[in-house]
């Protein structure tokens, strides 16, 4: 069965860049986590820069020499950003795509057109989850902020009644679904299959997002009870459309990569014969990459030329897409650096032995991993590029199933109790109007009811299949 993976632009050494001992290793990896940390939380310095120092930081302290160091950070930024940067990208103009057409407008407007009541708040999952597939977390919020604010303004609804699961959709599909940039490294680190991580993901996301959602949001109503601010309420992008894209085919377009995606993982169930014409037809149009751009192809037609764009305007909105994620890019490539620099320094080796003599399950084990991280520097993606640097050796002798198991454990802790630190608690709260109390209340207990929920479907999937 194929898996999501790239060659190493630079191969593995095939011995650890450093012969230390478990006890100084495990001060190595403290006094990097520490170092990163330290950057971002203390200095304000970008997770790129943070990353990277912290990796040659663990590097020093482990013994190894710094030219060796060097070499594992540069490889494995290398690696990761071979892997994904292209996904991440394509990901992002489709987002831009779907945000400037109207065709995210088309969708909230039809589905919100159909619902009303004590509906609402699950209509907001909906669309939440479904214009959250193709988008970043803050691209999503920035998008469904307005809507959230003006439901809950014209029905008369509480602010988190209406916010809070559109909120969940977003988080639950940023934390645990390819093609978003975390679930995508993870699954590179463990060379765990996309298509079963995606199905699986999807199963453990709908009761996740349910619980966390609506029916978490009827307690935040009562804890929080805030008007929807209307300074916050901004123009919507098809407010200055002549004509958007119409709502099928703007749906279609959206879950185009995760059904060929996913029917690319049943095919590959069903034949189980790489030599076999249909299902090596299925592995190229199931890749991430055709998967996505074979999106942005039909997308450009479907939603761009839909919504009358030249093709001067269509360039613009590309090269738009792309600016934004240079960051992303870069944080996700040094997190990928400080992953091979903890394999190379013999730190993955330990945590095996660790997990091996302690008896903690492999699964938990990466969940409170991910979680140690996340409360540490606030960054998902941060803790959840690290996680799976620390537990990939845990998945070389695990199933298809239970290394993609590995990937959603690892993804369910990264999103673990939001604070502070982390740019989603500052913007939800800007938003949304609140005080830092209110934020904790309901954004930081939605994201923790999110992580702890998820975490425990992964471990009882793990016990049945």
């Amino acid at each position: 069965m194929t898996r999501l993976s790239v060659e190493m632009l630079a191969a593995d050494p095939v011995e650890p860049i450093t012969s230390a001992g478990h006890a100084q290793l495990g001060i190595a990896v403290l006094a990097g986590i520490a170092v990163i940390v330290l950057l971002i939380t203390k200095f304000k310095l970008h997770a790129f820069l943070a990353l990277t120092i912290g990796s040659l930081a663990l590097g020093a302290f482990a013994g190894a020499p710094l030219d060796k160091a060097i070499t594992s950070f540069s490889a494995g930024l290398g690696s990761t950003v071979a892997g994904v940067g292209v996904l991440i990208a394509l990901g992002a103009i489709l987002g831009k795509l779907l945000a400037d057409s109207g065709g995210a407008d088309q969708i909230v407007d039809t589905i919100l057109a159909k619902a009303g009541g004590r509906a609402m708040p699950w209509a907001m999952v909906l669309i939440a989850s479904v214009i959250g597939l193709p988008l970043f977390f803050e691209v999503g919020i920035v998008l469904l902020i307005p809507v959230v604010l003006m439901v809950a303004k014209r029905g008369n609804y509480s602010l988190m009644r209406i916010g809070i699961p559109a909120l969940a959709g977003l988080s639950v599909m940023h934390g645990l679904i390819p093609p978003h940039p975390g679930p995508l490294v993870a699954i590179d680190a463990v060379k765990a299959n996309l298509g079963v991580t995606l199905a699986l993901g999807v199963l453990v996301a709908i009761p996740t997002v349910i619980i966390a959602g609506p029916i978490f949001s009827r307690y935040a109503a009562r804890w929080v009870d805030v008007p929807a601010p209307e300074k916050m309420i901004p123009q919507r992008a098809s407010e200055d459309l002549e004509k958007r894209p119409g709502f099928g085919v703007t749906i279609g377009t959206v879950l185009l990569p995760v059904v060929l995606m996913l029917s690319k993982a049943l095919v590959d169930i069903i034949i189980d014969d790489p030599e076999n014409m249909v299902q090596r037809v299925f592995d190229v149009i199931g890749s991430p990459l055709i998967a996505l751009l074979a999106a942005v192809l039909v997308g450009i037609f479907t939603l761009g030329r839909a919504a009358g764009f030249t093709k001067d305007r269509l360039s613009s909105t590309v090269e738009k897409s792309l600016a934004p994620i240079a960051g992303i890019l870069l944080i996700v490539g040094a997190g990928g650096g400080f992953k091979q620099t903890l394999i190379d320094s013999g730190v993955g080796q330990m945590i095996l032995d660790i997990s091996e003599d302690w008896s903690i399950p492999a699964l938990l084990l990466a969940w409170l991993i991910a979680v140690a991280i996340r409360l540490a520097t606030g960054s998902a993606t941060v803790a959840t590029i690290s996680a799976a640097g620390l537990v990939a050796p845990l998945a070389a002798d695990m199933s298809t199933t239970h290394a993609s198991l590995l990937v959603l454990a690892i993804g369910a802790g990264s999103l673990f109790f939001s604070h502070v630190n982390d740019a989603g608690f500052w913007l939800v709260k800007e938003y949304f109007g609140l005080n830092v109390g209110q934020t904790i209340k309901t954004w930081s207990v939605m994201e923790t009811i999110i992580s702890v929920v998820a975490g425990g479907l992964v471990l009882l999937l793990s016990l049945v299949i």
